[in-house]
């Protein structure tokens, strides 16, 4: 049984960090690329980061390069987002995403697992 749980969300006012991390489990993790995702309230889910299966390669949103650092542990079978400078309009709920393939992947429908989302609230 596949599963990613992420952790590491919670309640931080506007320009401080946070590092969500995502522990896979039921699935090869190295042969997986990564994504993170995240979904604000009366949204549609939008694509975050993503990271290769080696951590060769990374993509961002336009919008969160420079403040958002993707990463991975393959040994320990994590990945991290990183965020910086966080603004208000960061609040959602993020997600860790999981696809058993050699490329970056920024469309959602292109992840076959999903964690259950880790609440981030940025407070003004």
């Amino acid at each position: 049984q596949v599963q990613l749980v992420e952790s590491g969300g919670g309640l931080v006012q506007a320009g401080g960090s946070l590092r969500l991390s995502c522990e896979a489990s039921g699935l090869t993790f190295s042969w997986c690329t990564m994504g993170w995702f995240r979904q604000a309230p009366g949204k549609e889910r939008e694509f975050v980061a993503t990271i290769t299966r080696r951590g060769d390669s990374v993509y961002y949103a336009d919008s969160l390069k420079g403040r958002f650092t993707i990463s991975r542990d393959n040994a320990n079978r994590l990945v991290y987002l990183q965020m910086n400078s966080l603004k208000p309009e960061d609040t959602a709920v993020y997600y860790c995403a999981a696809d058993q393939d050699v490329a970056l992947k920024t469309e959602s429908r292109e992840y076959t697992y999903w964690g259950q989302g880790t609440q981030v609230t940025v407070s003004s």
